[in-house]
């Protein structure tokens, strides 16, 4: 087998366990509070059969709570469905924009456990590529996973996307500990062949700590 399919192939792998694994533990939070205010909806059960008062607005309260929790957990797994639909094809139109915004949905509880702040530059134009979904996502991640240990203080990072001339370029931006890389640091193995496997490049900026995806495949809008 191909050392670049089988770099992708186990790294395709990690991703799925890794985002499931944090998408599956959102859910079971959300159950948690569901089940807090079922025991409470409960409670008040017990006092109204015991002909104590209660009070309307705590049990309008309580519903809007579990109809809160109902419906993060139906966007939770609308995403883990969208996320699974992502090796349907391997070459698709996709909008840059949708995507940042997507891997952002799905990796958020990663990035908030480090402590960072992830900032989705929006573009008023819509930036569209054919290219393989699942490795874009892949790729995007890995180096969100790779900058948010050279964040530097600030803890934050800022991903824009544009066109390019022949394709479009993605940015992670704001990450003032780049200063501090040793040099040839990355890209590593695995994000050079996904880099590979999507036709593009990558170039990285000590300074201002910056790194630039380009990839080809622009569809004119």
């Amino acid at each position: 087998m191909n050392r670049q399919w089988g770099v992708i192939g186990n790294q395709g792998f990690e991703f799925i366990g890794k985002i499931n694994a944090s998408m599956s533990h959102e859910i079971k939070n959300t159950l948690a509070v569901i089940n807090e205010n079922a025991g409470l909806l409960e409670d008040f059960t017990l006092m109204a059969d015991k002909g104590m008062p209660i009070d309307p607005e705590r049990l309008k309260s309580l519903a809007g709570k579990i109809q809160q929790q109902i419906k993060r957990a139906d966007k939770i797994v609308k995403n883990m469905n969208m996320f699974a639909h992502s090796t349907d094809k391997a070459l698709k139109q996709v909008k840059l924009g949708e995507i940042l915004d997507f891997v952002a949905a799905l990796s958020a509880r990663l990035i908030s456990n480090r402590g960072i702040v992830l900032e989705i530059v929006p573009n008023a134009e819509p930036v569209v590529i054919q290219t393989n979904p699942f490795f874009l996502k892949n790729l995007i991640w890995l180096c969100i996973d790779f900058a948010m240990d050279w964040t530097g203080e600030k803890k934050t990072i800022a991903v824009s996307y544009k066109k390019v001339s022949g394709g479009a370029e993605i940015k992670l931006s704001k990450l003032d500990g780049f200063s501090n890389m040793p040099v040839d640091y990355f890209p590593q193995e695995r994000e050079k062949a996904f880099l590979e496997a999507l036709g593009g490049e990558m170039a990285i900026c000590r300074k201002p700590g910056e790194i630039s995806i380009i990839l080809p495949g622009t569809i004119e809008q």
